[in-house]
């Protein structure tokens, strides 16, 4: 029995050999931000906050759509990413003439060692730990949805066989805002299973004559790998496994919900078309616990889920004409969300 003055057991607490190995991912996690940021600075130049969601979406386990005009080292960061955690990488081009099962593999027909022909699976290249969907809105809506089923179950169906897609699997796809023209914009269903879209800005002066310096130079800099598949898959588990209070969830829960038109909130209804669901809730709170581990903290206070609103709802919120035409910005509509939730 544990005397008066210990304190009260954590809900869900595991055994003894359990707990030291979450302790050792724990204080791996509170480490591995400015290790990885290190390692990434060898090849990235600035961008600390796009490197930090990127990391925050992987260690929880979600996927990732990076908006940003054309030359911001989207491509680069993605496989720099890959490097560090020794992943396989994959790039695929979206175009108009891309085919479903130019992403997700094709049957053939090849001659056994028997000498029988038979039709064989041969796999495409989402079979891959990171996959690079390169200007995803480039392709039709049709080619976009050979991604959904690997998005959200891990999987991929072919001549009705399932294959199971290797772990961890992530979707880091990329999309150009300026060029509309011979685009096709991604489908609500697609855009929810991406955790977060992050915005990518151009750099500062000092940041871009580093770039132009580092890249207009002989470079020798070698990625290092840090971790493995099967560490980022523990990560998974021990983040899921952070406690949160009902008060902090209620108020992720909340934060969405007041997204939706159709209730008190005039400003709202005023400016937005379609607000979000419950996996931005349950984004929320994922991205909120992983902040936390990152920051050295075992618990999960507003200001993690405040901080997780901007790439979470951005894609989830749509805002209406008349809030375009009033200059009324999805960040502004967030920024002023968390303002009435104080």
């Amino acid at each position: 029995m544990s005397d008066s003055n210990s304190p009260p057991p954590v809900p869900g607490a595991t055994k003894d050999a359990d707990f030291e190995m979450e302790k050792e991912m724990v204080e791996m996690l509170r480490t591995a931000h400015s290790t990885i940021d290190a390692e990434i600075s060898k090849i990235i130049v600035g961008q600390k906050d796009v490197i930090e969601q990127m990391l925050i979406a992987m260690l929880s386990g979600g996927h990732c759509l990076l908006t940003g005009a054309p030359g911001l080292a989207k491509t680069l960061l993605v496989s720099t990413l890959g490097k560090v955690f020794d992943l396989s990488f994959r790039r695929i081009q979206f175009t108009p003439d891309l085919m479903p099962s130019d992403i997700t593999g094709t049957e053939i027909l090849e001659e056994n060692a028997s000498g029988h022909r038979e039709l064989m699976f041969s796999k495409g290249p989402i079979f891959a730990n990171i996959i690079l969907a390169d200007e995803i809105n480039r392709t039709p809506p049709k080619t976009q949805a050979a991604l959904l089923e690997a998005m959200q179950e891990k999987q991929v169906t072919a001549a009705g066989i399932t294959y199971t897609l290797e772990k961890p699997f992530f979707v880091l796809a990329t999309q150009n805002p300026i060029e509309m023209e011979g685009t096709y914009p991604l489908p609500e269903a697609q855009l929810d299973r991406f955790m977060f879209n992050i915005h990518i800005d151009y750099l500062s002066e000092d940041d871009e004559v580093s770039v132009v310096q580092k890249t207009t130079a002989v470079q020798n800099e070698v990625v290092n790998a840090l971790f493995t598949g099967e560490d980022l898959i523990k990560c998974h588990d021990v983040v899921r496994r952070v406690p949160i209070a009902e008060d902090i969830v209620r108020y992720a829960v909340r934060l969405a919900a007041n997204s939706r038109p159709g209730g008190d909130n005039e400003y709202i209804n005023e400016w937005v078309s379609w607000g979000a669901g419950t996996r931005a809730a349950q984004f929320l709170v994922l991205g909120a616990k992983t902040r936390a581990l990152l920051q050295g903290r075992a618990h999960v206070t507003k200001d993690d889920i405040n901080h997780m609103a901007l790439p979470v709802l951005r894609h989830r919120v749509l805002i209406n004409y008349r809030a375009e035409a009033e200059g009324i910005s999805v960040e502004k509509v967030v920024d002023k969300l968390i303002d009435l939730m104080k």
